[in-house]
């Protein structure tokens, strides 16, 4: 005689299950989303620090080399909410320009609307003014002679909306320049 076939009890998720389980993944990923795309903010302004530090660093390089100043302007207009524009100049026999050569390193840049900045040369802060263009063709506040040198100081960025200090960039008279990152050195091991 055979053995009477057993029933095996299948009992699969009910669909309260499966529901509850795709929400709390979905909520996951929209909580990881979003704190991932609010850091992008950061990461754009700190490739941008870098490359003005950079950039300004290979401007005095070639101040020496070429022979003639180079020049950094910073630009805001005076309506709400606008934005920072940096341009970058050479010194020419009248007035200054935009440089002659090497158009792919000095490119102008946009700095985000959420912020002012603070420049500071030979100790003295310059007033917001400085920033506001009032003739044709404005001199650059940052200037890198072509003997080597260029005013020591500082340009501090600060978040508009909590009045932070988000980073400064600092330099000496021989144009060692620093991006830090709330003003801080860099602990060893962030290096």
């Amino acid at each position: 005689m055979g053995l009477p076939a057993r029933r095996i009890d299948q009992r699969g998720f009910s669909l309260l299950e499966l529901l509850v389980t795709l929400f709390v993944v979905v909520l996951v990923t929209s909580l990881v989303t979003l704190n991932v795309g609010s850091g992008a903010g950061d990461y754009e302004l700190q490739g941008q620090m870098e490359e003005i530090a950079d950039t300004a660093a290979y401007a005095l390089d070639e101040a020496q080399f070429v022979g003639w100043d180079f020049g950094l302007l910073l630009l805001r207009s005076d309506e709400p909410d606008s934005a920072y524009s940096l341009d970058w100049l050479e010194r020419g026999p009248e007035r200054w320009r935009a440089p002659a050569s090497g158009k792919d390193v000095f490119r102008p840049m946009d700095l985000p609307a959420d912020i002012t900045l603070e420049l500071e040369l030979d100790g003295v802060l310059q007033e917001q003014e400085v920033f506001l263009p009032t003739e044709e063709f404005p001199a650059p506040q940052m200037v890198f002679y072509a003997s080597g040198e260029t005013p020591p100081g500082n340009l501090s960025v600060i978040d508009d909306r909590n009045g932070e200090l988000l980073w400064r960039l600092e330099w000496d008279l021989l144009g060692n320049f620093r991006a830090l990152y709330r003003g801080e050195e860099p602990e060893l091991q962030d290096l």
